[in-house]
């Protein structure tokens, strides 16, 4: 008998899948959130959450993982994820969903942009930049849970 192998099991079109991050750091001057400013379009030039595209079979919080510390070179210790956001237009590509995640920490970290990312930097979390793709909805929802 033949086994055969499909790529897909239903005639129904699928979304993109990526991860977003929401890290809040706790300073003396209260908290910050690390953005970071894209190099490449859509939004080159503004400021996003990092994240990017869920590679296939890839856990989301291990995507999560990878592209945070490809575009600040960061790694928390931990992350909790915040929900899933997919509402359609979100990004002007095509039908994409994200699942956000969230952390806090309270040590000095310095950022270092890389990959796609042409700056990385904390910014004042209630004095934020206008944010790409609906990165403004994540931090409000991040910002209700991370009180």
């Amino acid at each position: 008998m033949n086994e055969v192998t499909m790529t897909r099991t239903y005639p129904f079109p699928r979304p993109a899948l990526t991860v977003d991050i929401v890290l809040i750091k706790e300073g003396g001057d209260g908290p910050e959130i690390l953005l970071i400013e894209r190099n490449h379009p859509p939004f080159a030039g503004h400021w996003a959450l990092p994240g990017g595209f869920v590679d296939e079979n890839e856990p989301l919080e291990a995507a999560a993982r990878r592209e945070l510390f490809e575009e600040t070179g960061l790694e928390p210790p931990e992350l909790r994820q915040l929900g899933a956001f997919g509402d359609p237009g979100r990004d002007p590509r095509g039908w994409t969903v994200s699942v956000a995640f969230w952390t806090r920490i309270t040590e000095a970290v310095t950022p270092r942009a890389g990959d796609d990312a042409a700056a990385a930097r904390w910014w004042p979390l209630d004095a934020l930049p206008p944010l790409a793709f609906d990165h403004a909805d994540i931090v409000r929802q991040a910002k209700t849970v991370a009180h």
